[in-house]
Protein backbone atom coordinates (compact mmCIF):
# COMPACT_ATOMS: atom_id res chain seq x y z
CA UNK A 1 0.00 0.00 0.00
CA UNK A 2 1.39 3.84 -0.75
CA UNK A 3 1.44 6.14 2.19
CA UNK A 4 -2.22 7.75 0.45
CA UNK A 5 -3.63 3.99 0.80
CA UNK A 6 -2.86 3.61 4.38
CA UNK A 7 -3.77 7.37 5.49
CA UNK A 8 -7.38 6.63 3.46
CA UNK A 9 -7.83 3.23 5.57
CA UNK A 10 -6.84 5.42 8.71
CA UNK A 11 -9.62 7.87 8.07
CA UNK A 12 -12.57 5.82 6.64
CA UNK A 13 -11.48 2.59 9.82
CA UNK A 14 -12.58 6.31 12.40
CA UNK A 15 -15.38 5.38 14.75
CA UNK A 16 -15.79 6.63 18.32
CA UNK A 17 -18.61 4.71 20.48
CA UNK A 18 -17.30 5.94 23.57
CA UNK A 19 -20.27 7.59 25.57
CA UNK A 20 -18.94 11.33 25.85
CA UNK A 21 -19.62 13.66 28.44
CA UNK A 22 -23.38 15.48 28.26
CA UNK A 23 -23.35 18.35 25.50
CA UNK A 24 -20.50 17.62 23.44
CA UNK A 25 -21.19 16.00 20.01
CA UNK A 26 -18.45 14.19 18.26
CA UNK A 27 -17.30 15.61 14.55
CA UNK A 28 -15.98 12.84 12.21
CA UNK A 29 -16.23 14.28 8.53
CA UNK A 30 -15.42 10.55 7.20
CA UNK A 31 -19.11 10.07 7.72
CA UNK A 32 -19.52 12.61 4.28
CA UNK A 33 -19.22 10.85 1.56
CA UNK A 34 -18.00 14.47 -0.28
CA UNK A 35 -15.11 15.47 2.30
CA UNK A 36 -13.87 11.40 2.20
CA UNK A 37 -13.36 12.18 -1.51
CA UNK A 38 -11.94 15.10 -1.34
CA UNK A 39 -9.42 13.98 1.64
CA UNK A 40 -8.46 11.03 -1.17
CA UNK A 41 -7.86 13.33 -3.68
CA UNK A 42 -5.26 15.46 -1.66
CA UNK A 43 -3.67 12.20 -0.17
CA UNK A 44 -3.62 10.87 -3.77
CA UNK A 45 -1.94 14.06 -5.31
CA UNK A 46 1.06 14.19 -2.50
CA UNK A 47 1.54 11.10 -0.99
CA UNK A 48 0.95 8.25 -3.84
CA UNK A 49 4.24 6.65 -2.33
CA UNK A 50 5.89 4.94 0.08
CA UNK A 51 8.58 7.15 1.08
CA UNK A 52 8.42 7.63 5.18
CA UNK A 53 7.18 11.19 6.35
CA UNK A 54 7.29 13.00 9.96
CA UNK A 55 4.59 13.38 11.75
CA UNK A 56 2.73 16.82 12.81
CA UNK A 57 0.36 16.49 15.08
CA UNK A 58 -1.92 18.95 16.66
CA UNK A 59 -5.32 19.36 18.99
CA UNK A 60 -8.02 17.96 16.96
CA UNK A 61 -10.08 18.44 13.77
CA UNK A 62 -11.83 21.92 13.84
CA UNK A 63 -15.25 22.23 11.67
CA UNK A 64 -13.40 24.57 9.34
CA UNK A 65 -10.51 22.97 8.46
CA UNK A 66 -10.74 19.26 8.71
CA UNK A 67 -14.07 19.17 9.75
CA UNK A 68 -14.77 20.63 5.97
CA UNK A 69 -11.98 18.66 4.04
CA UNK A 70 -11.11 15.69 6.15
CA UNK A 71 -7.52 17.11 5.67
CA UNK A 72 -5.98 18.35 9.01
CA UNK A 73 -4.75 22.60 8.93
CA UNK A 74 -6.33 22.76 5.13
CA UNK A 75 -9.83 24.67 4.75
CA UNK A 76 -11.55 24.57 1.64
CA UNK A 77 -10.01 27.89 0.54
CA UNK A 78 -6.67 26.91 0.81
CA UNK A 79 -7.41 23.57 -1.03
CA UNK A 80 -8.63 25.43 -4.24
CA UNK A 81 -6.06 27.99 -4.23
CA UNK A 82 -3.05 26.25 -2.62
CA UNK A 83 -3.46 22.60 -3.17
CA UNK A 84 -5.36 23.14 -6.84
CA UNK A 85 -7.74 20.98 -5.94
CA UNK A 86 -11.79 21.41 -6.33
CA UNK A 87 -13.78 21.49 -3.05
CA UNK A 88 -17.70 21.60 -3.40
CA UNK A 89 -19.21 23.68 -0.51
CA UNK A 90 -18.81 26.51 1.58
CA UNK A 91 -15.74 28.39 1.20
CA UNK A 92 -14.68 28.30 5.00
CA UNK A 93 -11.69 30.13 6.06
CA UNK A 94 -10.09 28.97 9.04
CA UNK A 95 -6.90 31.32 10.69
CA UNK A 96 -4.83 28.11 11.50
CA UNK A 97 -5.20 27.10 7.79
CA UNK A 98 -3.19 30.55 6.98
CA UNK A 99 -0.24 30.49 9.04
CA UNK A 100 0.20 26.62 8.21
CA UNK A 101 -0.17 27.51 4.32
CA UNK A 102 2.28 29.99 4.68
CA UNK A 103 4.71 28.17 6.21
CA UNK A 104 4.40 25.32 3.52
CA UNK A 105 4.75 27.91 0.92
CA UNK A 106 7.76 28.99 2.72
CA UNK A 107 9.23 26.23 2.75
CA UNK A 108 8.78 25.34 -0.84
CA UNK A 109 5.21 24.80 -1.04
CA UNK A 110 3.06 21.74 -1.13
CA UNK A 111 4.86 19.17 -2.76
CA UNK A 112 8.01 19.37 -1.09
CA UNK A 113 6.14 19.83 2.31
CA UNK A 114 4.05 17.32 1.55
CA UNK A 115 6.57 14.43 0.64
CA UNK A 116 8.51 15.27 3.89
CA UNK A 117 5.47 15.80 6.54
CA UNK A 118 2.25 14.35 7.21
CA UNK A 119 -0.18 15.98 9.56
CA UNK A 120 -2.74 14.80 11.82
CA UNK A 121 -4.01 15.08 15.62
CA UNK A 122 -3.31 13.79 18.48
CA UNK A 123 -7.03 12.65 18.45
CA UNK A 124 -8.46 12.33 15.10
CA UNK A 125 -11.88 13.10 15.18
CA UNK A 126 -12.97 17.15 16.37
CA UNK A 127 -16.07 17.66 18.71
CA UNK A 128 -18.48 20.33 19.09
CA UNK A 129 -20.72 21.88 22.30
CA UNK A 130 -23.07 24.46 22.58
CA UNK A 131 -21.62 28.02 23.04
CA UNK A 132 -22.86 30.88 25.03
CA UNK A 133 -25.16 32.11 22.17
CA UNK A 134 -26.43 28.62 21.65
CA UNK A 135 -24.37 28.41 18.17
CA UNK A 136 -21.76 25.27 17.77
CA UNK A 137 -18.30 25.94 18.53
CA UNK A 138 -15.45 23.38 18.69
CA UNK A 139 -14.50 21.66 21.29
CA UNK A 140 -10.78 20.28 22.31
CA UNK A 141 -10.14 16.99 23.76
CA UNK A 142 -8.57 18.97 26.91
CA UNK A 143 -11.37 21.08 27.45
CA UNK A 144 -12.43 18.85 29.91
CA UNK A 145 -11.34 16.31 33.04
CA UNK A 146 -14.15 14.11 31.38
CA UNK A 147 -13.96 14.45 27.75
CA UNK A 148 -9.86 13.55 27.68
CA UNK A 149 -10.99 9.97 30.04
CA UNK A 150 -13.42 9.24 28.12
CA UNK A 151 -11.03 9.55 24.74
CA UNK A 152 -7.96 8.05 26.25
CA UNK A 153 -8.02 4.67 25.07
CA UNK A 154 -9.02 5.88 21.53
CA UNK A 155 -6.24 8.45 21.17
CA UNK A 156 -3.72 5.74 22.14
CA UNK A 157 -5.10 3.29 19.69
CA UNK A 158 -4.95 5.53 17.04
CA UNK A 159 -1.58 7.39 17.46
CA UNK A 160 -0.40 3.66 17.44
CA UNK A 161 -1.99 3.39 14.04
CA UNK A 162 -0.77 6.77 12.48
CA UNK A 163 2.67 5.15 13.71
CA UNK A 164 2.03 2.10 11.34
CA UNK A 165 1.12 4.62 8.51
CA UNK A 166 5.01 4.60 7.67
CA UNK A 167 6.50 7.65 10.17
CA UNK A 168 9.63 8.13 11.67
CA UNK A 169 9.94 8.41 14.97
CA UNK A 170 12.77 9.81 15.83
CA UNK A 171 10.92 13.02 15.81
CA UNK A 172 7.07 14.06 16.40
CA UNK A 173 6.50 17.81 16.06
CA UNK A 174 3.62 18.72 18.24
CA UNK A 175 0.94 22.27 17.24
CA UNK A 176 0.24 23.76 20.71
CA UNK A 177 3.03 24.43 23.42
CA UNK A 178 0.60 24.34 26.21
CA UNK A 179 -2.26 21.58 27.06
CA UNK A 180 -1.73 19.69 23.85
CA UNK A 181 1.95 19.38 24.49
CA UNK A 182 1.57 18.81 27.96
CA UNK A 183 -0.67 15.62 27.33
CA UNK A 184 1.50 14.28 24.75
CA UNK A 185 4.81 14.19 26.77
CA UNK A 186 3.21 12.21 29.23
CA UNK A 187 1.43 9.92 26.91
CA UNK A 188 5.09 9.22 25.30
CA UNK A 189 6.47 8.97 28.71
CA UNK A 190 4.37 6.20 29.38
CA UNK A 191 4.39 4.37 25.62
CA UNK A 192 7.71 5.74 24.10
CA UNK A 193 5.94 6.58 20.57
CA UNK A 194 8.82 8.55 19.52
CA UNK A 195 12.35 9.82 20.61
CA UNK A 196 12.14 13.12 20.90
CA UNK A 197 8.71 16.18 20.65
CA UNK A 198 9.38 19.55 19.29
CA UNK A 199 6.17 21.24 20.52
CA UNK A 200 5.37 24.69 18.34
CA UNK A 201 2.72 27.33 19.19
CA UNK A 202 -0.44 26.41 17.98
CA UNK A 203 -1.30 28.31 14.60
CA UNK A 204 -4.41 29.26 15.92
CA UNK A 205 -2.51 31.06 19.09
CA UNK A 206 -0.26 33.12 16.29
CA UNK A 207 -2.89 34.16 14.65
CA UNK A 208 -5.20 34.90 17.52
CA UNK A 209 -2.82 36.82 19.75
CA UNK A 210 0.78 36.75 17.64
CA UNK A 211 -0.48 38.19 14.33
CA UNK A 212 2.35 41.42 14.55
CA UNK A 213 5.06 38.76 14.80
CA UNK A 214 3.52 36.30 12.86
CA UNK A 215 7.03 36.22 10.44
CA UNK A 216 9.08 34.73 13.79
CA UNK A 217 7.03 31.93 14.31
CA UNK A 218 6.69 31.15 10.52
CA UNK A 219 11.05 31.29 10.97
CA UNK A 220 10.33 29.32 14.35
CA UNK A 221 8.80 26.38 12.30
CA UNK A 222 11.03 26.15 9.16
CA UNK A 223 14.27 26.12 11.57
CA UNK A 224 12.33 23.34 13.90
CA UNK A 225 11.55 21.65 10.00
CA UNK A 226 14.82 22.18 8.29
CA UNK A 227 16.86 20.66 11.40
CA UNK A 228 15.57 17.06 10.51
CA UNK A 229 15.16 17.31 6.44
Amino acid sequence: MSFADSVISFNHSLRLDTPLPQGIRVMNPFTDPVVSKTAATFYRKYYDDELPRHLILGINPGRFGAGATGIPFTDPKRLIEKCDINFHGPLLHEPSSVFVYEVIDAFGGPTAFYRQFYINSVCPLGFTAAGSRGNEVNYNYYDSTELTAAVHDFIVENIKKQIAIGVETDVCFCFGTGKNEAFLRKLNQDKKYFRKIVALEHPRFIMQYKARSKQVYIDKYLEAFRHIS
